[in-house]
Order: structure tokens, then sequence, then C-alpha cells
């Protein structure tokens, strides 16, 4: 390593201010950039001229600031103290926003030598430069430089730096905002966890805990946000690197990456499988939604996400060349921000409403839907005419949400924030719409004394209120403020007067009454009759900006902007069904009835016309509200359109009944027209109904009890009106709860083989809906492997998905990284459809009779700890923050009452989403790996000789090279394991006041951990954690040093809060460890 500089500052990157505009001409005309040397012509210098590096001076902020070692990260590769980390500078220019840095992308292969930093640090550092500008060099050949030569540290040293520059800052901060007292705790606290990581010293660990049980609560409270805060801008920091590589391939010219729809379009036609016929037919038929969801996980503040987001931006800019002065004002506006994050509160005050979840989950669409989602169809067309395909697809890819119409265990969620949600969600499309089309009015500055007009774009210019003298050339513009004044009417007909800011129509315009929009579509044939105009007439270009994306903006998002789901308990809807039916007179106790009963009853009420409801009749607040939700729904999709409110989702769902009720209880609110099982009666229900499979038992019988529905007398013609389409929801929390993390994929695996058997028996086109949470015990995990891994013909160019809690800003607070994750469920989804039966090894039989023998013994074992054994309630309770987290203002959702009483407390009674967010704080994660070690043991030991043990060993070998669905869930594992932590879990487990139940679960919980890992290793060949995926191998490498310190000071304050301490800080700090490890791992429920 070369020698670091003795103790001085070393020289930050400036750039010359004595560029000529010449220079700058050259520069912009070549596409290469010139480069400033040192001063002084040393070997540093030599080196950090050939390298590209660029030299800037410090700041006279930094040049003259103390020493500084907060938080500096462990990475594989030099360590600096922060006084000496400085970002480094490539010169790759980016815009900052994910649609110019496509378009920049586009380049020539001259590109990567600006792609990369150098390797390292010059050896010697430079003389400080005086005020006069550096010589610049001769311009260089940029192709010259070849990054496929550097290493993967080299490649990383970007992010090294970010990490070590925004740690330096948090620093800076903490020192002046808390003092040196608190700095010096939070440092001190720091290197001797590291300590303890490292060398597993127990003399450091004992070190810890004496030094965390004597801070005060006002120094832990510091200590905590310090740390805190630095795992939210590594995650800031490692977003950040992702979009710079990303780049870096772009310009380098590098082959298609795995999950962009260009890779899977190459590797089809590879295939064989990429003619433009079955292209054309798989995006004519697809249908993609991502639906954002409001579980309890979210433990941000939507303030602190603005600020992160500013920081992301902020951070991306220096990735540009600035001058000294513009780097300067960057570092100064980075200061401010991470300062703004340091007194900003980390806590809500009070628990979240629905109406404060819908704000937060429209963020997203100004952030990054809006504008993201349009760009993505116009790559993905871009693409397909790079393989002979030049075709405007249909809009396939829509948003989903459950904001505001999720009822299953929210007694908050009602018709009135059904209706809060959907008129949030269309003000914003209104906003985007009426901003967009005043911009195109500015920008479509055409003249029909230079070029023609279509005859349909002068009609609409001639309907225009536009009196303006001055535009009566301009037919685009008149036609323009048509629209913008028939917008603004839709708005205010649908949200009221002043609901949505509206300019004037133009000067000249008198105020009018335009006729509104009957619906989005009208709207967007009017968009398409000025495109069409353009094409015409020489234009075509003038409409890819603005015009192409707004419109292909009203085909997908309409006047809804999402659509919003149902979700209630099937217990719910037998309760309000049978109050009905009891008031009227029909069954006096429905529920009582067997199914065969339940059935006769719902389906003789559904023959009948008349309604089972009286207005003279009074009934309970229960069905009043239940009934109330769908009559709202009913004039929401009057109001917004049909897709505004298309799906009924039945939770629990166990029997046929469960889904016939529902259909009952759209007949009672004008959802449902005609008459089920009449001939000729043109019965059709307004809202699909859809059941959600969620425990083991309801998994297996998943299949019969759709075959039953689709016998009912009727149901044949309801599914005709849905284009023979249905959807099946599956649950992927509640069975792993109920059956441990491999038995939950294996019974969701074999539940959606046994669905595809029936649905293409009779005709019927699944569509399944995956309600993956953001831990890998909820389904989470990479979505590009997940959707591979689905068994054959389950995907079929349809798919919905839950994106729920942190998982939504982890993936879409940042454009360019939302766009990505969007185009990854495309491809994935185009891959899993179209490839040759990639996912379906010859040997599949042999490898589910394994997988089956693998899931019993893995259940045994799973539920005999969770289930079985006498005291594992107890010790749940105790080793992890579940009392606590229950405490948190995460979400609308009333926490359990059960939780409260310890006389009361079963696993039974959790939700699965508390239950995964506390096996992850206490760094166990057992939901996503226990039981696996024990059944392949079994496996392997019950081999009758060494033989046979071989083949076994190679069997299940062969089924993870092979077999995708296998494959992903050891990949998901892996992970799991990497996050785990066997020494911190430790500390966890001695909250457990019986020693004898502590030292007993827990020791089966380590040696469950040991097998799991073992039988990995044997299965995969590699004995590191996270060997095929060295990115996130490093990532969560990093951040452990900084995570540790706050689980140790949770279990602390854990400690005294159960103790009986009632400070409130010490409360509040128990809080932020909570929110801080959440954004360590990366995920929470």
């Amino acid at each position: 390593m070369p020698a670091r500089p003795p103790g001085g500052l070393r020289e930050r990157p400036v750039r010359s201010a004595s560029r000529s505009r010449t220079a700058v001409r050259f520069e912009k005309a070549s596409g290469i950039r010139q480069r400033v040397r040192f001063a002084a012509a040393s070997p540093a210098a030599s080196f950090a001229a050939s390298s590209g590096f660029i030299v800037r001076r410090a700041s006279p902020a930094v040049r003259h600031a103390p020493p500084r070692r907060l938080i500096a990260p462990a990475v594989a590769g030099p360590q600096f103290p922060f006084t000496r980390a400085f970002p480094r500078k490539s010169i790759v220019k980016s815009s900052g926003s994910a649609r110019a840095t496509r378009r920049n992308a586009v380049s020539s292969s001259s590109a990567p030598a600006h792609a990369e930093p150098p390797a390292r640090r010059a050896a010697k550092p430079a003389r400080k430069l005086d005020g006069a500008a550096a010589r610049p060099l001769a311009p260089t050949n940029a192709a010259s430089a070849k990054p496929q030569g550097r290493t993967r540290e080299d490649k990383d040293r970007p992010l090294f730096e970010d990490i070590r520059y925004l740690g330096r800052l948090l620093g800076d901060v903490v020192r002046e905002q808390e003092g040196d007292a608190v700095f010096d705790v939070v440092e001190t606290i720091r290197q001797t966890a590291v300590k303890f990581r490292r060398e597993d010293d127990k003399a450091a660990a004992q070190t810890l805990e004496k030094m965390l049980r004597k801070l005060t609560p006002e120094q832990t409270v510091s200590v905590v946000r310090a740390f805190s805060y630095f795992s939210h801008l590594a995650n800031i920091a490692e977003d950040r690197h992702h979009n710079r590589r990303r780049r870096i391939h772009a310009l380098a010219g590098s082959a298609a990456q795995a999950g962009t729809v260009a890779y899977a379009l190459d590797k089809l036609k590879q295939a064989g499988d990429a003619s433009s016929k079955t292209i054309k037919q798989f995006f004519e038929g697809a249908l993609i939604v991502p639906v954002l969801t409001a579980h309890p996980t979210e433990v941000q503040r939507k303030s602190i996400l603005d600020a992160q987001h500013d920081i992301a931006r902020l951070l991306a800019e220096r990735d540009q060349p600035l001058t000294a002065r513009e780097l300067a004002h960057n570092e100064a506006l980075l200061r401010a921000r991470v300062t703004t994050l340091w007194q900003t509160r980390m806590l809500r005050d009070a628990r979240l409403t629905v109406a404060d979840e819908i704000e937060n989950a429209l963020s997203y669409y100004r952030a990054t839907f809006l504008d993201e989602l349009p760009a993505l169809y116009a790559d993905i067309e871009e693409a397909l005419a790079e393989h002979g395909l030049r075709a405007r697809v249909p809009a396939f890819f829509q948003m989903g949400s459950w904001i505001g119409g999720d009822r299953d265990g929210n007694p908050n969620v009602t018709a009135a924030t059904l209706d809060e949600a959907i008129s949030r969600q269309a003000a914003v499309i209104f906003e985007h719409y009426l901003e967009q089309v005043h911009k195109l009015g500015a920008e479509l500055s055409v003249s029909n004394l230079l070029v023609g007009a279509s005859d349909a774009l002068k009609a609409l210019a001639a309907a225009s209120p536009d009196q303006s003298p001055h535009r009566v050339d301009e037919p685009y513009r008149r036609a323009l403020i048509g629209v913008y004044t028939r917008l603004a009417a839709s708005a205010r007909v649908r949200l009221g007067e002043g609901t949505v800011p509206v300019r004037s129509a133009g000067r000249g315009a008198a105020p009018v009454r335009a006729t509104p929009y009957a619906d989005a579509e009208e709207f967007a044939a009017d968009l398409r009759v000025l495109t069409d105009s353009l094409a015409l007439h020489h234009g075509e270009s003038l409409a890819t900006p603005r015009l192409a994306p707004l419109m292909r903006a009203a085909e997908v998002f309409g006047f809804h902007l999402a659509s919003i789901d149902l979700r209630q308990s099937s217990d719910i809807h037998e309760a309000v069904v049978a109050e009905l039916l009891a008031r009227g007179g029909v069954e006096a106790d429905y529920a009582a009835l067997p199914e065969a009963d339940k059935l006769r009853v719902l389906l003789a009420a559904l023959a009948d016309p008349r309604p089972l409801r009286s207005p003279y009749l009074d009934y309970s607040d229960l069905a009043k509200s239940e009934l109330g939700v769908l009559e709202r729904a009913h004039a929401i999709r009057a109001q917004f359109g049909a897709r505004a409110v298309r799906n009924y989702i039945i939770s629990h769902t166990e029997t046929v009944s469960d889904l016939v009720e529902v259909l009952l209880l759209q007949k009672e609110t004008g959802l449902f027209e005609g008459t089920l099982g009449t001939p000729h009666a043109n019965a059709r229900n307004g809202l699909m109904v859809i059941p959600l499979f969620e425990t083991i038992a309801d998994l297996r019988n998943a299949s019969d009890i759709m075959r039953a529905f689709f016998a009912l007398p009727g149901v044949g013609e309801l599914l005709a009106h849905q284009g023979h389409e249905q959807e099946v929801m599956l649950g992927y929390s509640d069975s792993n709860k109920d059956g441990g993390f491999l038995t939950s994929n294996w019974e969701l695996y074999r539940a959606e083989l046994a669905l595809v058997d029936l649905f293409d028996e009779r005709g019927i086109k699944l569509r399944l809906f995956h309600g993956r949470g953001g831990t890998v015990g909820r389904g989470g995990g990479p979505t590009y492997q997940a959707i591979l891994s689905q068994p054959p013909g389950t995907v079929n160019g349809q798919i919905r998905l839950t994106e729920q809690g942190e998982v939504i800003a982890s993936k879409f607070a940042n454009p360019e990284i939302g766009r990505r994750n969007l185009e990854t469920v495309v491809a994935a989804t185009l891959e899993a459809t179209l490839a040759p039966h990639s996912n379906a090894p010859k040997q599949l039989p042999a490898f589910e009779a394994t997988m089956q023998t693998l899931s019993d013994a893995a259940m045994a074992s799973y539920r005999a700890l969770v289930y079985e054994t006498p005291g594992f309630t107890d010790y749940f309770f105790s080793s992890t923050p579940i009392t606590e987290i229950a405490e948190l203002n995460i979400g609308s959702r009333p926490a359990s009452r059960k939780l409260q009483d310890p006389k009361n407390r079963k696993i039974e009674d959790l939700r699965a989403i508390p239950w995964g967010f506390s096996w992850g704080q206490c760094r166990l994660l057992l939901t996503g790996w226990y039981g696996f070690g024990s059944a392949v043991a079994a496996y392997l030991d019950g081999a009758p000789d060494a033989a046979e043990r071989g083949k076994r060993v190679a069997l299940l070998k062969k089924m993870n090279k092979t077999w995708p669905f296998f494959a992903n869930l050891l990949s998901n594992m892996d992970m799991v394991l990497a996050k785990t932590d066997l020494a911190v879990a430790s500390r966890y487990a001695q909250l457990v006041a019986d020693k004898k139940l502590r030292k007993h679960v827990f020791e089966r919980i380590v040696a469950e951990w040991h097998r799991t890992a073992d039988a990995l290793a044997e299965i995969t060949g590699a004995h590191a954690r996270l060997a095929a995926n060295p990115l996130l191998a490093r990532s969560i490498k990093n951040r452990f040093p900084y995570l540790d310190p706050l689980n140790h000071l949770q279990v602390e304050l854990i400690k005294r809060h159960r103790a009986g301490d009632t400070n409130a800080r010490l409360r509040r700090g128990i809080h932020l460890t909570i929110n801080g490890i959440a954004a360590g791992l990366r995920n929470t429920g």
C-alpha cells in the first residue's frame, strides 16, 4: 500500500478556473475532457494525470477541519482518517435525472476512459496548489483506458470514498451540534464494536457493555442517532454507486445486463423465441401491476426521506465536472442537508393516519412513477425496435394500491378514507396533466404559416376558447388551450372547485365552462390528434420530449392514478351477510350453517333480483361500514372509471362460501348486475373476487376451492364477462409463520402448479397476485430471480405483486433506482413467459419428490421449536423487541391488544409482519432459514450407505444448478444467513430471565443455524457467505460494524425499560434503535 501523508491534509481535487471558451467548445464537440495535473511534477502527479484523476483544492472549511474518524467503513482496501478521505471525482457527466442519464448513455465507445476512477491514490501527496490556474494537459484519447482490467476493489473505490465522505460530514455535524464529548463517545463505541466483531474479543464485549451501561439517556439518544444516520447515508451511497456502475456499463457499450428488457430480448432471440409475432402477442396479453401497500413496516418519516432524496441528488452532482466554487457550494448544501437530518426528529410523535399513508405513497408518484413509467414504455419500444418490432405497446404496466382500501385488521379504513384516497390520487394526476399541457403550450409554437396541420388538429384548435390574435397561426397552442380548459373542467367536476391549481386559459381567453372529458381515453384521444398531426408534418421529434410521455401517462394512469384494491377478512363478510339474512327473515343463524347449506342460501339470494337490505331497517355499525365501502366503490367507478376500483381481496379464504359472500355484498350495493344462475340474465360483478390463500392448509386446498367455485351455477358467465380471467392471491407471510421458510416456499410452489393445471383444464387464464413482503421470510428478495423461479406456466404474461413498507422507499425513492426496479419486473415476466422452459429441468419429478421430503422434515423441525417447545412464546417475547415494536407509530393499523397481556400471548395470534420484524431486529432472522439444516441432515443421514449419501448430495447439487426454484431458495437463504449474527443474538437471549429456558431455546437455534450453514455449503460448494454475490457480501460486511452498536444499545435500553425505567428519552432511544437497525439491514417486516 502506498504511504499515507504523514498528517497534513491531502490535496482536494480542483479544476482550472482559466479554461477558455475554445477549450470548452472543443471538449463538448469531441466528448474528451481536458485534465488538470498537479502543480508539482511528482510521481503522484504523473499518476493522477495518466489515470484521468482530477485534483481539486480543498475548501477552507475542509482544509482547517480537525481530524475526525467517525464511522469510517470497514472495507477491504486502504483505510483513511476522515480528514484524508475525499470523494473521488469521476468525470462521467450525469444530469442527475434518470431519464437524462439514459439519453446521455446512448453514446460512443470512447467513453470508458471517463468511467472509472484511479485504482488508488498517489503514493505521495501533491504540493498544495497556489491560486494560479493549473496548466492543462493536451487532450488524451479516451479509448486508451480500459476499465475491464480493473479489480472489484478498484470498481468499488468510488463507493468507499462516498461513504467515507458522507461519514466525515456526519462526524462534523455531530461534533458541531453535540460537542466533542459526544463525538468521542460515538467513536470509542465504534472502535470497540469493530474489535468485538472482527476478533470475537470477549474483553471488548465486556468493555462495550460497561460503556453502554454508563451512558446517560441524552448521550444514548445522540449515539443511536449517529449510527442510525450513518446507515441511512451508507444506503444513499450504495444506491448512487449502483447508478454509477450502470452508467459506466452503458458508456462502455457493454452487453445488456440481466434484469433489463434488452437482455431478455437478446436471450429470447438466442433461443429462437423472439419472433415479432410472439413478442407482440406477449405485450397484447400482458398485465403487470406493482401494488403499494400500507403495511406497518415503514419506519422512516417522510421528512427524513425528503432530506435523503436531496442528499442523493447532491451526491450525484459530484460525479459531474465541477469548478472549485461549484464543488464548495455542493459541499455546503450537503452539509446543510446532513445538519437538517440531525436536527429533524426521527420518530413520529403520533401514530400515522390513513391520510398520512396516502400522502406518503403519493410522494413516490411525484418523485418517480409519473416520469419513469412513461419513460420505461419508451425504452421498451426502443428495445423492441432494435429487434425489428416497431410497434406501440399497449398500457400493460399499471399501478395498484391498497392504501385507503385495505380494511383487514384496520378499522380506521372506511368509505371516507377510500374516498380520500381516490380524491388525492386524482388530484395528483390532474395536476401532472395540467402542468404538462401548460408546458406543451409553451413549447409547441408551430405556425401554420410554415408547416401544415391535420384537419383533426385544426378542428381541435377551432373548438378552443382561445381568442388571442397572437396565436391565430399557432393551431397546436390553440388546441392545447382547449385541452387544458377541458382538463380543468374534468378535475373540477370530479374533485370540486379549487381542488387542483388551474392557470388562466391564456391571454385573450374569456372564462369558460368547458365540457369535461368523459374519461381519460377521451383526453388521450385529443393528445393523439396532436401527435398524429406532428408526425404527418415532419414534427414527430417534437412529440418525443413531452407529448409522447404525456399521452402514455394518460393511458396508464387514467384519471385515477392507481387502481385501489379493497380487502377484508372473510369472517367480517360472514358476519355482515349473516346480519342481512337474519334481518331479511331469510336465515336466522347463517354463520352456524354447514358449508353446503351456506352455498344454498347464498346462491338463492343471488338468483333473486330483490335486495336483502331494507331502507326501513337499522343495521349494526359493522354492516353499515362494510356496505358503505362498497357503495362508495360503486360511485368511484362511475366517477373515475372502472379501473379506479376493480378488485376485492378476501383474506383468510378457507371455503367457497367466502367468495360467494362477497358477490352477495356486491349485489346489495349496486356492484352486481343481473341474477346469478338464471339463463340469459347477463350476470356480472363489478369487482373481481380474489381469494387470498395464506396458511399452509389453505394453500393445499386452493385448487379444490377454486374448482368448486368454478362449478357453481352462473360463475362461468361471470368469468366470461371478466375475459375468462381469474386472479388468485398467495400470501407468503402467514404460510411462513405457519410452517417455516422451506415449507412455505414449497407449498406456494405446489399450490401454483395445482392452480395452473385447473385453470388450463377449464380454459381460464390465471393471474397470480404475490403478497410478498420486505424480508425473505415474507417472500422478499430480488424480484428478478423470484419471478424467474416461478413454476412453469404460472406467469404467462400477467403478474401482480405487493410492494410493502420500507421496500417502497428503497426501491422507488430514487428515480433511477425506481426505473431499474420497474424494468426488472417487465424483463423477468417476459423471460418467465417466453423462455423455452428453462425453469423445467428434465429431472423435475425427482427434484419435486426430494423437495417434498425436505419440506416435511423442515416443517416438523420448525413447528417443534415454535409451537411445541414449552416456554417458546415467553422466550420470543423476552428476547426480541416485539412489545416495543408494537408501540412504534409506524402505521395506521392499531396494535394488537393481545400482545399487552402476557397470559394470553400466543404465536398464533401474532401478525406475520411484526413476527418477522422482531427476528430481524435481534439479528437471527429465523423466518428465513430455520428448519432447512435439519431437513437436509435427515435426508442425507437417512441414506443406507456412503454411496447413497453421495448420490443424494449430487442430486441436491444438481437441483441447485438446474432448477431455478431451488437455486433462488438457497440464494435467499444465503443472504439471510449472511445478515444473521449469533454473537449479537446471544446478547438478546440474555433478556430472557429464565436461564434454563434461555439456554435450551438459544442452543437449539444456534445448532440449527450451523446445520443450515453446513448444508448450504455442502450443496453449493461455497463455505463463505454470499460467495456468488460479492456486491451484496461487501455491502453487508461494511455495515455490520455500525449496526452492531445499535443492537448492543437496544439490548441495554430494553433491559432498563423492562426493569421499570420510565424515562421518556430511554423509550425514545429504543424506538430509534429499531429505526436504525431496520435501515442498516435495509428491510424490516
